[in-house]
């Protein structure tokens, strides 16, 4: 088997990336595809020192990630990394490490959209002073602008999801196959 081809998913928390990412597990899986999916915030949860949410802290996690990644790649075809990765040189390094078959995925959402959504609350609690430094969303804390990224899905039109999911899994095949883990 080849080297698994890696899929870094970054953006905002709530802007999908998780959701899309088990989404196209899923399917990738029911279409024989051996699949790893290496959530940012499980890997967080599972170690022993608890990281906080400071730009050292983030670093340090997405650099696990990509150990992770090292590690796992020769046992998997597909690797999904859903990671909020707001810092630009972490994301420079991240690819260096993790080239070739490595491909950043921007998920792009307006700020309006991922309140709305806010599905683990984080958005309110910021708003209500429980949250100091909500990445991305405090000054102290930002989101940098992803400076070259592979594939861009905007998440912020609930409409468009459906068509989102199915051009994020598509860029997956279409790299899948240019890879040549499958023809």
């Amino acid at each position: 088997m080849k080297s698994a081809v890696i899929f870094w998913c970054s953006g905002l928390s709530g802007a999908g990336k998780t959701s899309f990412a088990n989404l196209a597990e899923k399917r990738l899986k029911a279409d024989g595809l051996s699949v790893l999916v290496v959530d940012g915030d499980k890997v967080r949860a599972s170690y022993k020192d608890q990281l906080g949410f400071g730009r050292g802290d983030v670093e340090k996690n997405n650099m696990r990630i990509v150990a992770i990644c090292e590690a796992e790649r020769e046992n998997f075809q597909v690797i999904i990394v859903p990671v909020i990765s707001p810092i630009e040189e972490v994301r420079k390094a991240t690819r260096k490490k993790l080239e070739p078959f490595f491909y950043f995925i921007y998920f792009s959402c307006d700020i309006d959209s991922l309140k709305s959504r806010d599905p683990k609350g984080l958005y309110k609690k910021a708003d209500n002073g429980e949250i100091v430094g909500l990445i991305g969303y405090s000054a102290s804390n930002p989101y940098d602008a992803p400076m070259n990224v592979d594939f861009t899905i905007d998440t912020s039109s609930s409409a468009m999801l459906d068509a989102s999911a199915k051009a994020f899994e598509g860029f997956i095949w279409r790299k899948i196959i240019e890879a040549g883990i499958i023809s």
